[in-house]
């Protein structure tokens, strides 16, 4: 089809029109801003992998430029432009580094349009925890830095009214392939709703939601998501997904309500179902899986915060518990985290096959150091 065609080649060569954008505007004068966000980690775990220390450091910095040229009748046309560098290390050898970028983008908006090409984050869904509609996204609620891996896409929105948005996107898989999809939000007195529909003919394995659900082949998806915001906030994503091998149907609900303690204690609670048809009449069907997660957020004073995660795998019964007390401030934060997890004894699988880091497995101690400048 022509479009794919059309679009793909953007895709393939957004780099030379970020560069020519960038020329144009050191020519002219334009807005230009910069910004970054530099992390380090110290952790240390009573799970620890044969042949590693006990101590594990993690290095993180990110650079961020900003272009911004203002058009007429409030157009705006900007760029953002990041490179991510990472460091692990297991006492004092390597463990993993890596360094690639982490944001590579133009966009231009108006008043009722925002199209963005490039490498992007593209996040949508109303659950906070279990998250069954993050698909483009590597976005974990226990993570205080906020980042997410980002797609190479390109994106268009328009809002036609205050309460209706319509979005559609083309995302280039790694096998150069064009995955597409589209979705609508809309906005009334009973609540905000979203649908949802993407179809990827990649053949490569792919992993859908936060709980990393497995889908071969060509797949296409279809959600509806729903959240109300009175007394309690409550929510819902249910999305179909269907591949030439399977079928896989995902719930997830929520709910969530301040306690009118102090200044205010915010729980959370999350359930998630997911059953999996298999279309081969000699495969038995895999087991259906479901999970639930719990959050308490507590703030402390101006600067500090206390959080709590408890997550539950309800069928393998491996328990997640995750403890944050944070402190933050203009431009930095301070972060303790202890997390409870199952040891890499209870995986039905090859320690080969496990990440390499300490984190996730065991008990966990953590001390992180955010500075964002």
């Amino acid at each position: 089809m022509l479009w794919k065609k059309s679009i793909s080649s953007m895709l393939k060569n957004y780099n030379t029109f970020l560069l020519g954008f960038v020329l144009h505007a050191f020519i002219y004068t334009q807005t230009i801003s910069n910004k970054g966000q530099l992390v380090l980690s110290g952790l240390t775990s009573d799970d620890v992998p044969k042949g590693q220390s006990n101590i594990e450091s993690n290095f993180r910095y990110i650079p961020f430029i900003s272009i911004t040229k203002e058009l007429s009748n409030n157009q705006l046309l900007d760029l953002e432009f990041a490179y991510r560098l990472d460091r692990a290390y297991s006492g004092d050898s390597l463990l993993y580094k890596s360094e690639s970028n982490h944001r590579c983008w133009v966009r231009y908006s108006n008043e009722k349009l925002e199209t963005r090409l490039g490498l992007q984050k593209i996040v949508f869904g109303p659950s906070f925890i279990l998250r069954s509609l993050s698909w483009f996204d590597t976005i974990d609620l226990r993570d205080p830095t906020g980042q997410t891996d980002g797609v190479e896409a390109f994106r268009l929105r328009w809002f036609p009214s205050n309460k209706l948005s319509i979005w559609s996107w083309a995302i280039k898989n790694k096998q150069d392939t064009l995955s597409y999809g589209g979705r609508a939000e809309l906005s009334n007195a009973s609540g905000e709703w979203g649908f949802t529909y993407h179809k990827d003919p990649s053949k490569q394995t792919k992993l859908v939601g936060q709980v990393a659900t497995q889908v071969i082949g060509p797949d296409e998806r279809l959600a509806i998501d729903y959240r109300y915001d009175g007394i309690f906030g409550l929510w819902n994503e249910s999305i179909l997904i269907r591949s030439d091998r399977s079928e896989t149907t995902m719930v997830t609900m929520g709910v969530d309500y301040t306690l009118p303690f102090a200044a205010g204690i915010l729980i959370t609670g999350e359930y998630m179902s997911i059953k999996e048809s298999d279309k081969n009449s000699w495969s038995n069907n895999p087991p259906d899986r479901s999970y639930s997660a719990l959050m308490a957020s507590f703030p402390l004073g101006i600067v500090h915060q206390l959080m709590f995660v408890t997550q539950m795998d309800i069928e393998t019964e491996r328990n997640y518990h995750y403890l944050r007390w944070s402190s933050t401030y203009d431009h930095y934060s301070v972060n303790f985290i202890l997390s409870v997890n199952p040891k890499r004894s209870t995986y039905n699988t090859y320690g080969e096959s496990l990440p390499g880091s300490l984190a996730g497995f065991g008990t966990v101690f953590q001390l992180m150091f955010i500075y964002n400048h």
